[in-house]
């Protein structure tokens, strides 16, 4: 028997979403197809409860205001709210102040299901909804993917351990943290000689709290008919064809991924890439995101700045691109980037695609990654991590043509306190297809963490597949932690595909064959340590980007120990 509800709601609280009401029963047995429509002026009279049903606490109240402000509901359904905290109000401090009673009013609430709205959601998403209004932009371009990603939230929930694809991933912290929406970025906010630009020539955009700053933009040698810049600014035709296609469906996209929807709903800029058919870009595109705004560290006023920058990538026939992703910020921080990038390759293109994170140490970083390849079409990621307290990446490609070529090479490096985590899914559906993935983690500290879980699906009709992938961990701390997770699932019989995985510490042997020669302990252990991630960086485009990460990781290896600072192993 189902325990007995300890609250009720009188009548069906109603939230109102852009152009759409939905309405959310109080019974918990009814299901949510059968829920009444109703209006906002329902809920400020609501109907009498059943004879003998329990009524609301005393001093509750349900709000009516526009969806998706739900701290009111959240009180009223568990006890009266704390001195000081305003229901329904625009205090959001005290939804976070208020953690412990919430946790115990989730436990005591039988009805909160996969189908009931994660109330701490619909309170972010009412903050970023308030700062798109207040900006002014509740009615560009983007409103359309906005509505769509806010009725998507309706069905997330924040990710628990309980998850399977949060199983080795705990994101508690966040909830219990405080989070505010970036304010419109200024160039007096911060210096742009922090920003690391690139010394060549090449095109540049520059994402400054998920907003393109024009200013420290530039386009240069970039051949006719490629389209580069933010939605505002583009031609009426390219949005129609090559953008507004994109903006819809973002609930089938993200598969109920409660990060990608929130992205929708606070993305501010929308950057589109459009490369013609036939046209090869000759010099790398280099894209850099970086986070201005941000919280103190500790104290009252702790709080994450949160930053929604979104990518729009599409490749027409027989066109090349190379892209550059660079994701940095201000030091000694709190903010979190929650980034969102779609690639479309057609038949026959070809993307080449750089991911470097290296944002500040008590920063979160949060990526969705959407790949579509059709026939004979090739993506290469080199992926480079070591920034972020937390980073979690979830790269999801689907081949969708025959002959179509995937590759994918990732070096994480997980520090004191830190947590790197990647996630892919490559699916490969069509015969003849060829996929590489290459993941490489290296955890240098005790309290460290790496997760790996790789999962590449070739469905039945993928016939005469090669697939590979391979995962190495280096464990040079007691009691570092790596959980890794490669997963082939085959249907089709004609295929070739392997898969591996190793954790450990650098091998007797390894040393034995330096010191054999002359070499001593500390430059043996130095030189292949850094070559251990070497295979990945090495692939990065442009000699200048590789220098520069080479140097990062060679610093922050030399900082714990592990390496000599005048290690002269270079890629």
């Amino acid at each position: 028997m189902a325990p007995v509800l300890q609250h009720s709601i009188a009548g069906p609280a109603c939230f109102v979403v852009p152009r759409r009401t939905i309405a959310i029963a109080a019974a918990a047995t009814a299901p949510r197809s059968a829920a009444p429509r109703c209006n906002v002026a329902s809920v400020a009279e609501p109907q009498a409860p059943p004879a003998g049903s329990p009524s609301l606490p005393t001093g509750s109240a349900v709000s009516s205001r526009r969806y998706p402000r739900s701290v009111a509901l959240r009180t009223a359904l568990s006890e009266p709210a704390k001195s000081g905290a305003k229901i329904g109000g625009r205090r959001h401090g005290a939804y976070v102040q208020e953690a412990a009673l919430r946790d115990q009013a989730e436990a005591s609430m039988s009805f909160v299901s996969a189908s009931t709205p994660d109330l701490f959601l619909l309170d972010l998403a009412s903050k970023l909804e308030d700062s798109i209004a207040q900006d002014g932009l509740a009615n560009d371009p983007l409103a359309r993917l906005r509505e769509e990603a806010t009725e998507a939230t309706l069905s997330c929930h924040w990710p628990t351990n309980k998850d399977e694809s949060y199983r080795f991933t705990d994101v508690k912290f966040l909830k219990q943290a405080n989070i505010n929406p970036v304010n419109v970025p200024s160039e007096s906010s911060f210096d742009p000689a922090s920003l690391n630009l690139p010394d060549s020539n090449g095109s540049r955009l520059v994402f400054v709290d998920g907003v393109l700053c024009k200013n420290l933009s530039s386009l240069e040698d970039v051949p006719e008919g490629v389209v580069i810049g933010s939605i505002s600014s583009l031609p009426k035709e390219a949005v129609e064809e090559h953008v507004l296609p994109r903006l819809s469906g973002v609930a089938r996209r993200s598969e109920g991924d409660v990060y990608a929807c929130l992205n929708g709903v606070g993305a501010r800029d929308l950057v589109v890439v459009i490369v013609p058919t036939g046209v090869k870009v000759p010099k790398p595109l280099y894209v850099l995101y970086y986070s201005a705004q941000g919280g103190p560290v500790g104290g009252p006023d702790s709080a994450f700045a949160l930053s929604n920058p979104r990518l729009l990538v599409s490749v027409g026939k027989d066109a090349e691109l190379d892209l550059v992703e660079d994701f940095t910020g201000a030091p000694q921080t709190l903010y979190w980037t929650n980034s969102v990038c779609e690639i479309d390759i057609a038949e026959s293109g070809r993307v080449g695609h750089s991911y470097v994170q290296e944002q500040s140490l008590n920063a979160v970083h949060i990526r969705q990654t959407y790949v579509s390849q059709v026939t004979a079409s090739t993506y290469k990621l080199v992926e480079a991590g070591f920034g972020g307290r937390l980073s979690r990446h979830n790269l999801s490609i689907q081949q969708l043509g025959p002959d179509t070529i995937t590759e994918m090479s990732t070096f994480l490096l997980a520090g004191r306190k830190q947590l790197h985590d990647l996630h892919s899914k490559l699916v490969l559906d069509h015969p003849r297809g060829i996929s590489r993935q290459l993941h490489k983690c290296i955890v240098s500290d005790s309290s460290g963490h790496a997760v790996f879980d790789g999962n590449v699906r070739v469905n039945r009709f993928a016939q005469q597949t090669d697939a590979g992938q391979l995962s190495r961990s280096l464990l040079l701390a007691p009691r570092a932690t790596v959980n890794v997770k490669p997963n082939l699932q085959i249907i089709a019989n004609d295929v070739k595909c392997s898969h591996g995985a190793a954790i450990s510490d650098l091998e007797e042997d390894q040393l034995f064959y330096f010191r054999a020669r002359g070499i001593d302990v500390q430059t043996a252990r130095s030189a292949l340590v850094f070559s251990f991630g070497a295979e990945v960086l090495q692939k990065l485009v442009g000699e200048g980007l590789r220098k520069r990460v080479e140097n990062l990781v060679k610093s922050s290896l030399a900082a714990e120990g592990y390496i000599k600072p005048d290690l002269p192993v270079t890629i």
